[in-house]
């Protein structure tokens, strides 16, 4: 994926935290911990990938925080040598909110999967993406449950054959990116555990973005779910499946780049040939338009059989982060009226209660 400038300003991301000149290294952000997933688990992927770009970001390490709820993925914070917290099922987008809001001098990032972050933790997630806290949120999506050995999950597959659906799953499964630009995400991306540079290039410009940042990554579980997305990693099939979204380029994909992205009735978007839609009718990818519809529409390409299936950045643009509003609001009402706990107390609220 080619990043090309648009000629923006930035959004700002990592402003409020401290910077070091220490030259620093992969090996820096490795913990003294046993790293103990499952061999062939795609999140060593993903592990070494961030222990790798973080050191080209130049924060202190003192100043990175990880934050996990449960799970396989939410093992994360172990292996990372920065702060970290692995905290309870579906609540690390809450907790990370209060340190965000806190502590603007951290970087604050969520590591959850599918089943955490969906399920018991839906309604956190959501919220956490509408108010624009200045999280990265990173959701590992393997489509099974894992660590409590493969029960169906909120993304898998319609059908799906697993120990608590032996008949097959009647769920609709929920589309990760679809749900995040619905709560209004100011950033959106999807990249693969397989395909290093892409996910390299979408984290990067997820800590860079000042604001909820969410990235769906496709990931292996070879034990409960193997080879859930191998039709997006064999050659032939990927080219005919994978969209890659390249800001300020028409969208087309393909061995030969012969299909296209194009506009379809009711303000969707759908695929053809580009002989067929016609090369002028092809939709120049922009994440930065503010009407969240489009980056929606873009989003519904994919479905649950990975027909096809957009990968890299869908939406980018500049929102107020709640935790800047709320640092705000708290020294105004400091600047209007000091606090005075005991006229609180012993102000006029009252009720009886019979």
């Amino acid at each position: 994926m080619t990043q090309v400038d648009l000629g923006l300003p930035a959004l700002g991301g990592l402003d409020l935290v401290p910077t070091t000149d220490e030259k620093q290294k992969a090996k820096d952000y490795k913990s003294d911990q046993e790293v103990r997933w499952c061999p062939g688990c795609g999140d060593y992927v993903v592990l070494n990938t961030i222990q790798s770009f973080l050191p080209t970001l130049g924060l202190k390490r003192e100043n990175i925080v990880f934050v996990s709820g449960i799970g396989c993925s939410s093992r994360f914070p172990y292996y990372m040598n920065t702060y970290g917290m692995h905290s309870i099922h579906g609540r690390a987008p809450a907790i990370a909110t209060g340190l965000a809001t806190t502590r603007p001098d951290l970087s604050v990032w969520v590591v959850t999967g599918d089943g955490d972050a969906l399920s018991i933790g839906g309604n956190h997630l959501i919220h956490a993406l509408r108010r624009n806290v200045n999280l990265k949120i990173l959701l590992f999506n393997n489509r099974i449950y894992g660590l409590t050995k493969g029960q169906y999950s909120p993304t898998s597959e319609s059908g799906k054959i697993t120990k608590s659906t032996p008949m097959g799953s009647l769920d609709t499964p929920f589309n990760p990116v679809s749900l995040a630009v619905g709560a209004e995400a100011t950033f959106v991306g999807r990249a693969l555990d397989s395909d290093r540079k892409g996910l390299t290039e979408v984290l990067t410009a997820a800590a860079q973005h000042r604001g909820s940042a969410f990235v769906e990554i496709y990931q292996n579980c070879p034990i409960f779910n193997d080879g859930a997305f191998d039709v997006l990693k064999d050659a032939d099939e990927a080219s005919r499946r994978l969209i890659p979204l390249v800001p300020g380029e028409p969208i087309r994909f393909g061995p030969e780049g012969e299909f296209g992205v194009g506009r379809s009735g009711w303000g969707g978007l759908e695929v053809g040939k580009v002989s067929e839609l016609g090369e002028e009718n092809l939709v120049v990818h922009d994440p930065t338009i503010a009407d969240s519809s489009y980056a929606f529409a873009l989003s519904r390409l994919s479905d649950e059989h990975l027909n096809y299936t957009p990968t890299g950045i869908f939406r980018q643009v500049s929102r107020p982060t709640y935790d800047d509003l709320a640092r705000a609001q708290v020294e105004e009402a400091a600047r209007a009226k000091p606090a005075d706990l005991q006229a609180l107390l012993t102000g006029k609220d009252t009720w009886t209660v019979d």
